[in-house]
C-alpha cells in the first residue's frame, strides 16, 4: 500500500517538472532558435549585389530566399523597415576560379572550377544589442570544368550555396550557434 505523502511527493515532483518545461519553451522553440517572446517583427533590407561578376538576378533572389527562410523558421512578422531585428548587407563576390588541376600532356588545365559567394551581413537586434554582429558569410560548391559561368549560373546548385549562406546568418543571429 502507497501512503498518501509518498503520492503528494510524486504529484509535486511532476507538477515541477511540468513547470520547468514550460518556463523554457517561453524562449526556445522547435525550430532551434531563441528569439526573446519581446521580439515579434524583422525587416530585411534588399541585398545588393557589389560583386562585380554575379548574375544581374542574384541579389532580388537572395533576398527573397532569406526573407522565406527567416518566415518558415519563425513566427516573426515580417515589416518593411524598423523591425525588433533588422537585417541588411550586400553580396560582395562572386568568384569563380579553378579548384582542381589536372595535367594532361604538357597541359595544365582545370578538373573542376569552385564557385564561391560572399555576403556581407549586419544584424541589428533593437531589443538586445549584445547580439548585433556585422559579419562576412560564404559558401562554395565546385563545377565540372566543361560548364561555363552562363550554365553555372543558372544552376539549382548556386540556390544551394546562397541557402547555405542563409543558413548559417540564422544559426549566428537568431540560433546563437
Amino acid at each position: 500500500m502507497i501512503s498518501s505523502s509518498s503520492n503528494r511527493l510524486t504529484g509535486w515532483l511532476l507538477g515541477g517538472f511540468f513547470l520547468f518545461l514550460l518556463a523554457g519553451c517561453s524562449v526556445y522553440s522547435f525550430t532551434g532558435t531563441n528569439i526573446d517572446p519581446a521580439v515579434k517583427t524583422i525587416s530585411i533590407a534588399t541585398f545588393q549585389n557589389n560583386a562585380s561578376n554575379g548574375p544581374s538576378f542574384l541579389a532580388q533572389r537572395f533576398t527573397e530566399d532569406f526573407k522565406d527562410y527567416f518566415q518558415r523558421n519563425t513566427t516573426l512578422k515580417l515589416v518593411p523597415r524598423d523591425g525588433d531585428l533588422q537585417f541588411e548587407g550586400a553580396i560582395t563576390a562572386y568568384d569563380f576560379a579553378p579548384a582542381a588541376i589536372q595535367r594532361e600532356g604538357n597541359i595544365d588545365q582545370a578538373g573542376q572550377n569552385r564557385l564561391t559567394i560572399q555576403v556581407q551581413v549586419k544584424f541589428v537586434n533593437t531589443k538586445d544589442p549584445l547580439q548585433d554582429l556585422e559579419q562576412t558569410f560564404q559558401s562554395s560548391d565546385s563545377f565540372s570544368a566543361t560548364e561555363d559561368i552562363t550554365t553555372i549560373n543558372n544552376d539549382p546548385r548556386v540556390r544551394v550555396i546562397t541557402n547555405n549562406i542563409i543558413t548559417d546568418v540564422f544559426n549566428k543571429s537568431v540560433a546563437n550557434w
